[in-house]
């Protein structure tokens, strides 16, 4: 790997040391502090002139704390002469705000999209997206890995079985049906009935049969964790053995860590894309590190290699 450096934003510290490990580089020196009137401040403590940058930034509360951190790095880095500037960001902020549907709202996603490019990034890594169709909000260069083969990697360790992945909703079926093909287990559905807007099932069918089985649920990312652990809850009423739980991203913000704790949920599995407080390590969640992924492909885009086959690397 050639004319690199990596440096972490100010609460992707333990991340970028976890990719900087991987890849055997030492973390990128960089000071961040606020003057007394709250404006952020940041200095590169060593040269960026013709070097490829990687900015790793994560979306530890606040959210929009974050977003202006990494402008003012992604300006300080252009102004530096950097070659170019790569921004890592394994959660993508605002990734949930990806269309128009109501009156009179924002894109958000593609608003962060376009204040990225202006503030001078050449590329974005991030994982998972809400919407796939973010990527298309770029007119640069947007990999997205994914923590999938990671997540199923962990549940073929643990041997389980008589196992069946569950789709919460028919939304859901699609990734529901990849990780039950790629076990080779069969696959069920929650079909829920709701009524008014107070988002509350008021009767629930299982298509498909999960009595006494493992039912394994995947989700993109949990944010309250109501709608998993609503389905958690409707599995336990129809006969389900055991239930696991698992996502990419795990927000837990509210009460989710309370939800998880009182629910039927045997086990959570997250990974680090969004660091974890410590008061919200509890038992019953577990965290996978997605670090590596990262550093491989930063690795990738470093030496000019496809991230295509990527997908197995975690395999």
């Amino acid at each position: 790997m050639k004319n690199i450096k990596i440096f972490p934003c100010p609460t992707a510290e333990e991340f970028t040391k976890e990719i900087c490990k991987t890849l055997n580089l030492p973390v990128g020196k960089v000071e961040n502090y606020k003057f007394a009137n709250d404006n952020n401040f940041i200095q590169y403590k060593e040269s960026v002139r013709e070097q490829e940058v990687y900015l790793v930034q994560t979306t530890k509360p606040p959210v929009n704390e974050r977003i202006i951190e990494l402008l003012i790095m992604i300006d300080a880095a252009k102004r530096a002469s950097a070659k170019k500037i790569n921004v890592v960001l394994p959660y993508y902020i605002y990734s949930r705000s990806d269309k128009k549907d109501q009156p009179r709202v924002p894109v958000t996603a593609r608003l962060v999209a376009e204040i990225l490019e202006a503030a001078g990034a050449s590329r974005v890594i991030t994982c998972d997206l809400h919407n796939s169709a973010i990527q298309a909000y770029f007119n640069i260069p947007c990999d997205r890995i994914t923590g999938q083969h990671l997540l199923q990697e962990y549940f073929e360790t643990k041997g389980i079985e008589d196992k069946v992945v569950v789709a919460t909703d028919a939304g859901s079926s699609k990734k529901a049906y990849k990780y039950s093909k790629y076990f080779g287990c069969p696959m069920a559905l929650i079909d829920k009935r709701r009524a008014g807007n107070d988002d509350k099932a008021v009767a629930a069918n299982i298509i498909g049969n999960i009595k006494d089985q493992t039912a394994l649920i995947f989700d993109d990312e949990v944010s309250t964790a109501g709608t998993m652990v609503e389905a958690a809850r409707i599995l336990k009423e129809h006969g389900a053995k055991e239930i696991y739980a698992a996502c990419t991203h795990g927000i837990l913000c509210g009460p989710a860590i309370e939800r998880i704790q009182n629910s039927p949920i045997k086990e959570l599995v997250i990974t680090n894309t969004v660091p974890l407080e410590k008061e919200k390590q509890i038992p019953k969640i577990k965290v996978l590190s997605i670090a590596p992924l990262f550093a491989e492909a930063i690795k990738r885009v470093n030496e000019a290699k496809p991230l295509g086959d990527l997908f197995e690397f975690d395999k």
